[in-house]
C-alpha cells in the first residue's frame, strides 16, 4: 500500500508496518491507522505516520534506551484489549517533541504508546503516575558525542 506524508513523501508500506488504534490517539480520535517506521536499525527513534493525514507524524522514542527505571503497570482492561501476555509483551514507545535544538527534545512519560507487535494493535495509555512528566528532557546533560558526529 502507498501512503503520502509531508515528512517522507510517497512511501510504500507493508501490512506488517500498520498499527491500528481502536480509539485513535488522544487529540486525534478519528486517526485509527498509522504506519510504524523505524529511523534506522540501531536507532532508538522511530515514526508513527497517519495513513490518512499527510501532516500527522509522531516522533517516537524507545524509553528503555534512555530511562533505566521507567516502568508502569498496564490495567487488565488494556492488556486484554491489546491481547498482551507474558508470551506477547507490549512494545512501548514515548512520543517525543523537538522544539528548537535537538538537545532540548522532551518525551511524554505519562502517556506511552503501547503496541501489540503480533496483531499490530495499539493504544496511547494515560498513566496515573504523578512522578512522571509530560515534558521529560531526554538529554539533560546535552547530546551524547556520537549523536553530534558528522557536524
Amino acid at each position: 500500500m502507498k501512503i503520502e506524508s509531508t515528512r517522507f513523501g510517497e512511501v510504500e508500506v507493508g501490512e506488517e508496518q500498520l498499527v491500528h488504534f481502536t480509539y485513535g490517539i488522544p487529540g486525534f480520535p478519528d486517526e485509527k491507522t498509522f504506519v510504524h517506521m523505524g529511523h534506522d536499525e540501531e536507532s532508538p527513534f522511530s515514526f508513527l505516520q497517519s495513513t490518512t493525514e499527510v501532516n500527522l507524524t509522531f516522533l517516537l522514542a524507545d524509553p528503555f534506551a534512555f530511562i533505566n527505571d521507567y516502568e508502569f503497570i498496564l490495567d487488565d482492561d488494556v492488556s486484554k484489549e491489546l491481547d498482551l501476555s507474558l508470551e506477547n509483551p507490549p512494545q512501548v514507545f514515548l512520543i517525543a517533541t523537538v522544539k528548537g535544538e535537538l538537545e532540548n527534545m522532551t518525551v511524554n512519560l505519562l502517556a506511552p504508546v503501547v503496541v501489540n507487535g503480533i496483531n499490530r494493535t495499539g493504544r496511547q495509555v494515560i498513566l496515573d503516575k504523578p512522578e512522571y512528566s509530560i515534558r521529560y528532557k531526554l538529554f539533560p546533560d546535552g547530546l551524547p558525542k556520537e549523536a553530534v558526529k558528522g557536524g
